[in-house]
């Protein structure tokens, strides 16, 4: 993928980071061209011009459908593994947003799709589009809980952008009701605490001996992986 950043280069700026506030600040600057790949993908341009076929938003439901029941599982079980620590009000909180965002996209999926959630469970998902529910899951196993606050905390602003202006796209190109766009308005919105718990769960973290340069690779990595799913969504919808 084209504007992709070196890994030496990302990682040597990270070794001298000591803060949460810092190393996330140097996080999304190292990111910024990745920002800007998703900010223009032109998946989001052809739906608001209402290019994308109306059958092909069938796609996005059900690579969505499988996204949010992986990761609905994957931060319940790092909700598990740190329920001991300082983070567990945000991991909780976390997974009760991904809960709610699983039963909009039932709604989504039946009132702007047609489609019954037998019909999701059938369909056979993307490989690209799943690297990023993948990589999550890798992070609920293995990783801990200031890498996964890092990684969607510099993600969920691009991924909520581009919420925003789907929500608007099918409502205006492709005359979906308010409340099957529920879905996206739910990311599309600002949470103005996430930011601040995201970045307490990421200090603790640090605190207790969690590499900076490992907590920037996870947001580093989403994002990659973020970017493949659209390039992916729109190489399947065009």
């Amino acid at each position: 993928m084209a504007g992709r950043l070196t890994t030496s280069a990302f990682a040597t700026t990270m070794t001298s980071v000591i803060d949460a506030r810092t190393l996330i600040a140097e996080t999304r600057e190292q990111l910024k061209p990745v920002e800007e790949q998703l900010k223009a993908h032109p998946y989001l341009a052809a739906l608001e011009q209402g290019r994308i076929r109306r059958e092909n938003l069938r796609l996005i439901a059900s690579e969505q459908y499988h996204i949010v029941n992986s990761d609905l599982r994957s931060i319940a079980l790092l909700f598990h593994r740190h329920a001991h620590l300082p983070s567990r009000e945000y991991l909780l909180a976390s997974l009760q947003a991904e809960a709610a965002a699983r039963a909009a996209l039932l709604a989504f999926a039946r009132e702007g799709c047609q489609m019954s959630e037998d019909d999701l469970k059938a369909y056979e998902p993307i490989p690209e589009c799943q690297a990023y529910p993948a990589y999550v899951a890798w992070l609920a196993v293995y990783g801990s809980d200031a890498e996964f606050a890092a990684a969607f905390l510099v993600n969920l602003p691009a991924w909520g952008a581009a919420c925003g202006r789907m929500s608007a796209a099918l409502k205006e190109r492709y005359g979906l009701p308010a409340g099957a766009a529920v879905f996206f308005d739910q990311f599309a919105e600002v949470d103005p605490s996430f930011e601040e718990n995201s970045l307490r769960a990421i200090q603790d973290g640090l605190n207790r001996g969690v590499e900076g340069r490992v907590i920037a690779r996870a947001a580093r990595l989403i994002q990659a992986y973020e970017l493949l799913y659209w390039v992916a969504l729109y190489e399947a919808s065009s």
